[in-house]
């Protein structure tokens, strides 16, 4: 299926727009979270031991185990929206900087899926996490989060390299229709 570059543009700008809400609220709720109880569910992307995880999921009552909750859904929520917002921003940065039919734009095509694979990770690491919340921790599937963790930070890492591309590809295009312009 082929879409017109100005629905990839307007698709690409919708979802990246929303991740970029979606996000703001998932930190502002993340933080008050770790405010009120000493750990986020962001935190829990560091640790590499049952013991961390145990000392987090004690501190999170009832109340708090909502607010965690709440904040695993919104991140669920998101995970598609940065996914998208990645993916036509590499296929946007793409068509700018890499010519077609030479090698960097093949692999230009190939890093696209990245991000798409971070957000998978990251269903995968959310769904770890609240398997040890419910189930009880160990150190060897805390590691195996810690591991899933840096793989999706590496794959988002390179999904906002490619947005910044994607910025600076749509400054550029914007450059020179001015230029043309009299």
């Amino acid at each position: 299926m082929r879409i017109t570059k100005q629905l990839l543009v307007r698709r690409w700008a919708i979802s990246t727009l929303l991740a970029i809400l979606v996000f703001a609220v998932l930190a502002a709720s993340d933080l008050r979270l770790e405010a009120l109880s000493g750990f986020g569910t962001a935190d829990l992307q560091r640790f590499s031991t049952a013991q961390q995880y145990n000392a987090a999921f004690m501190v999170w009552p009832s109340i708090y185990a909502v607010r965690a909750g709440f904040n695993w859904g919104l991140d669920y929520l998101l995970m598609p929206l940065y996914a998208a917002s990645f993916f036509y921003s590499a296929i946007i940065a793409r068509e700018a900087f890499a010519p077609a039919g030479t090698r960097f734009h093949r692999i230009m095509t190939m890093l696209a899926a990245v991000p798409v694979a971070g957000a998978m990770l990251d269903m995968l690491e959310n769904a770890l996490q609240l398997f040890m919340m419910l189930s009880g921790a160990s150190d060897n599937l805390a590691r195996i989060a810690l591991t899933i963790s840096n793989a999706k930070m590496m794959a988002i890492m390179l999904g906002v390299v490619m947005l910044l591309g994607a910025v600076l590809a749509r400054v550029q295009e914007r450059q020179k229709k001015r230029l043309k312009t009299p």
